[in-house]
């Protein structure tokens, strides 16, 4: 049962003087799309009776099955502060059914929900996230458009005058907690121009419905600064790329299942088999967490971002690592995602790994405390330690041969995104770059 009502939605458009409703949904690509009504639509709007075609969409359907229904999750209800100048808008994110009136296998969203239903019928009631998105902020140049100059050269936790965009930052933050989130920390990241703002950790659902607001949010008051946000993995040569570490824990009722006093670290076996689950399909998993071309010039050793198939609780160097606090807030963060992945696609993708550890019975390596980055070749080798995935390429070989995965985004997601990124990989590979003329025009 949704907590908001039809009427409360009715109530707070007159209160706020909302005029226009984005009803908002997610693509393949993690892209956020809306069709906008008039709030005079707001009745069919609620009704599900809301039509578009979904042939237009990236990975959706073809033009011979294209209409498509929004579904308004009324929770989601949501009035953004800014006034457009003839009054608010709001949002409402949507499911998307196909016209029959049953979940489309194509939506992220939805098949997100399909993957949860699977971890309900192990006996778990939640599966909470806590994201952590970083992203940089560029100057916009004089026609509005994104440049490459920084407007600060801050590293860790800096502020002003070296961070520049700490009054961005923090506008940002208002607004976040004018729409209702609960910002637990916002600070300047370890590269020129890079931020952090983490929040408290949701539902699956929501959270990923977090993260795409959080999204638009910082975008939105970032260009008001005169500023562009990107959440590109690694905008910038030489220094470190913007990741999403993952925070995820499972609950049955009031009870986190990932914790156990008297085990091994504190953690609970069926911890230990979700975590075994993560590092088995870890290869193949990598090209829905980290999905763009871009995203494998981050992967890369220097930079704190994970590219060895390990586990602490230590150090920051593997994939994995399990934070310090326990009880309530025992969990597992994944460090390899970085903030360009579909967020619904790869919650999805990372239980569907950690249930398959769990129903397996799996049971993880040893851990690894020593810095990883500072090992040779062989010494990872002897530990049994592996790389991910090194470009989109391999990555998605892995994803092909991973029918763990493959199940977890359903047959109609995993078929567009290998279309879709196998043609990204193939016009990247035949592309002739600035830097191949730059180092071979005069050389031969």
């Amino acid at each position: 049962m949704a907590k908001i009502t039809k009427e409360d939605i009715k109530n707070d458009i007159q209160k706020q003087n909302v005029n226009f409703i984005r009803l908002q949904f997610t693509d393949i690509l993690g892209t956020v799309k809306n069709v906008e009504i008039p709030v005079s639509q707001i009745d069919k709007a609620l009704d599900n009776k809301m039509m578009f075609d979904g042939s237009s969409i990236e990975g959706f359907v073809r033009i011979e099955e294209s209409d498509m229904y929004l579904v308004p999750d009324m929770d989601t209800w949501t009035v953004f502060q800014w006034d457009t100048g003839s009054g608010k808008v709001a949002r409402l994110i949507c499911d998307v059914h196909r016209a029959d009136g049953t979940p489309f296998e194509g939506d992220p969203r939805s098949n997100l929900k399909r993957v949860l239903k699977e971890m309900e019928e192990l006996g778990f009631t939640k599966f909470n996230i806590g994201p952590e998105p970083e992203f940089f902020l560029f100057k916009l140049d004089m026609n509005g458009e994104p440049s490459l100059e920084l407007n600060d050269y801050g590293g860790y936790f800096d502020l002003a005058p070296t961070d520049l965009g700490e009054n961005c930052r923090r506008d940002i933050v208002l607004e976040l907690e004018a729409l209702g989130f609960e910002i637990e920390a916002s600070h300047h990241e370890n590269a020129p121009g890079q931020h952090e703002i983490d929040f408290k950790y949701a539902d699956a659902i929501r959270a990923c419905d977090n993260i795409q607001t959080f999204k638009l949010v910082v975008k939105t008051i970032a260009r008001k600064h005169g500023l562009h946000a990107t959440f590109m993995p690694k905008p910038l040569f030489g220094v470190a790329g913007s990741g999403m570490h993952v925070n995820m824990s499972l609950f049955k009722g009031s009870e986190n299942v990932f914790e156990d006093p008297d085990g091994e670290e504190g953690l609970s076996r069926v911890a230990y088999q979700f975590m075994a689950g993560l590092l088995q399909h870890a290869h193949g998993f990598t090209a829905i967490a980290n999905p763009t071309v871009n995203s494998y010039k981050r992967l890369v050793p220097g930079y704190e971002a994970p590219v060895y198939v390990a586990w602490s609780g230590t150090n920051r160097s593997p994939l994995i690592r399990i934070p310090t606090s326990r009880g309530l807030s025992t969990r597992i963060e994944v460090r390899s995602v970085d903030p360009a992945a579909n967020p619904y696609m790869a919650m999805a993708v990372l239980l569907g790994a950690g249930l398959e550890g769990i129903r397996s019975g799996m049971e993880p390596p040893e851990s690894v405390d020593q810095n990883i980055y500072k090992m040779s070749l062989r010494e990872r080798r002897s530990m049994g330690i592996e790389d991910l995935p090194a470009s989109l390429k391999e990555a998605l070989d892995a994803l092909a041969g991973d029918e763990v995965i493959q199940r977890a985004l359903g047959k109609h997601i995993y078929k567009n995104f290998m279309d879709t990124k196998e043609a990204e990989w193939n016009m990247f590979r035949t592309t002739v770059h600035p830097w191949e003329r730059e180092q071979y025009m005069k050389m031969y």
